[in-house]
């Protein structure tokens, strides 16, 4: 009997160690076979850009598709870098780099949608080539700047003394390329006024009512007589009257 208790003790002792021992190796390979997962790769690309983009009075939405199904990734380590060039430019659709930084690390390529919201500065009403700007004629609106290919403006400080090199529909979005030069004629200059009739050409001094660059349209008030006349600008100082 105590032969019998001693080969079943001895039995039950290597059972519990052959099952320690499987289930000590189960979870070693499971832990050497451990995956990313592929939203927390997609998380740490997010935020990556919400962070460069971020900046005061900006608005940030940022996401991203589902990784490759097929995509097997070991599980890192260590935490998770993005990398984002600091020249890179606000696109629609971007692509970052997510990397494991370990020994034997992997990197993949993570595809975004990047919209990013600012004021930016629009004709508050029609606008003519050659009118100078002021802050009764553009107003603030947030929009989607990745969608502005041809820039904005979103200060009226960088506009000062400036024209429109073409006209703007009420709502356009003002941009570097529809500003023209410096006026040629601020409010309040003391100008020359020219009126021609007929081959006779005579001068006058006037003071301008209105800034514009030239073939801006704008009033100016004779000195002499004080009269008010709708005049033209042709050159700096300078207006011809219209008839």
């Amino acid at each position: 009997m105590k032969e019998r208790r001693s080969i079943a003790t001895g039995l039950l002792a290597a059972m519990l160690w052959l099952g320690t021992a499987w289930s000590g190796n189960a979870h070693a390979d499971g832990a050497a076979g451990a995956m990313q997962s592929p939203d927390s790769v997609r998380a740490v690309a997010e935020q990556a850009v919400r962070e460069h983009y971020a900046l005061p009075g900006s608005r940030v939405v940022v996401s991203s598709a589902p990784l490759d199904l097929r995509l097997h990734l070991a599980a890192c380590r260590e935490p998770l870098r993005a990398a984002i060039p600091s020249h890179a430019a606000a696109s629609s659709r971007m692509t970052v780099r997510v990397q494991c930084p370990q020994d034997g690390g992997w990197t993949v390529r993570v595809p975004l949608k990047l919209q990013l919201f600012r004021n930016v500065l629009v004709a508050s009403r029609p606008l003519q080539r050659g009118d100078g700007l002021s802050a009764a004629d553009v107003r603030a609106e947030e929009q989607d700047v990745t969608r502005l290919g041809y820039g904005y403006i979103d200060n009226l400080g960088q506009v000062a003394g400036r024209t429109l090199a073409r006209s703007l529909a009420s709502g356009s979005v003002l941009s570097p390329g529809a500003l023209g030069g410096r006026r040629m004629v601020r409010a309040g200059d003391h100008v020359e006024m020219v009126a021609r009739l007929d081959g006779i050409e005579v001068r006058a001094a006037g003071v301008a009512m209105g800034s514009g660059d030239n073939g801006a349209r704008l009033r100016v008030r004779n000195e002499s007589s004080g009269k008010v006349v709708d005049a033209m600008v042709s050159a700096p100082g300078v207006v011809v009257a219209l008839p």
